[in-house]
């Protein structure tokens, strides 16, 4: 089983070729997104870790479409004060089809 450890958006990705994943708000020219932030690299039976990346290694996508999550509400109450405040976030997400993997 060939799988990639990414990193991007400041988060970390354990991805598979073929594998539909929600990622953090992505730049792509022509559909198509390289992460080369990549961990660690494995083929099934040798891992490649990187110290911190691994050089040389792009894992190759397709954006498939920029949406918003769904809304998440901050809510501040302060007791006995009469002071509430009530606000509202809905994060822009990308979703990314993984293509290639490189060789570990």
């Amino acid at each position: 089983m060939k799988y990639a450890i990414i990193e991007t958006g400041g988060k970390q990705y354990k991805v598979k070729e073929g594998d539909t994943i929600k990622v953090e708000l992505v730049e792509a020219t022509d559909n198509k997104v390289e992460f080369d932030k990549v961990l660690a690299l494995s083929d099934g039976s040798k891992l490649t870790v990187g110290r911190p990346y691994v050089e040389n290694a792009k894992v190759a996508a397709e954006l498939i479409e920029n949406k918003k999550a769904d809304k998440i509400t901050i809510l501040k109450y302060r007791r006995r004060k009469s002071s509430q405040s009530k606000r509202g976030h809905r994060q822009i997400l990308s979703k990314v089809k993984i293509g290639s993997i490189p060789e570990a």
